[in-house]
């Protein structure tokens, strides 16, 4: 939870909020850490290269699930029927097996809100 200190007339005041990544764009710089020391060792972050355990994650910002031509997804993948926005990827990076049941991609999700900013912010500019 992020906080906002305000200062008036010498009094301090403190609101706290929650963010996600439609209230507070995270840092690009630090999504793409997170990225190449969690997601890389079955994804590539380029539109073409070496094929891995997971697709390619170029461009998954608007795109459908399971829609990378020449992958072959899991069946509870295929029929998810979503599209990648980055409020629907919040929600499975924080727990991608309650989200997908059945999905067969083995990461437990990534339980700091900040680091799912992040990563959800770098994974935007990739285009």
């Amino acid at each position: 939870m992020r906080r906002l200190i305000l200062m008036a007339s010498g009094a301090a005041m403190v609101f706290g909020f929650a963010y996600g990544p439609a209230q507070a764009a995270g840092n690009p710089a630090e999504g793409e850490k997170t990225f190449r020391r969690v997601c890389t060792a079955c994804h590539i972050a380029t539109k073409d290269g070496p094929k891995r355990l997971g697709p390619s994650l170029f461009g998954i910002v608007g795109r459908p699930s399971g829609s990378v031509e020449g992958f072959r997804y899991s069946e509870a993948n295929k029929k998810a029927n979503v599209t990648w926005t980055p409020e629907v990827l919040e929600k499975y990076l924080a727990d991608p097996k309650a989200m997908i049941p059945g999905t067969i991609m083995a990461f437990a999700g990534l339980k700091k809100a900040e680091e799912r900013a992040d990563i959800i912010t770098y994974l935007q500019t990739l285009k």
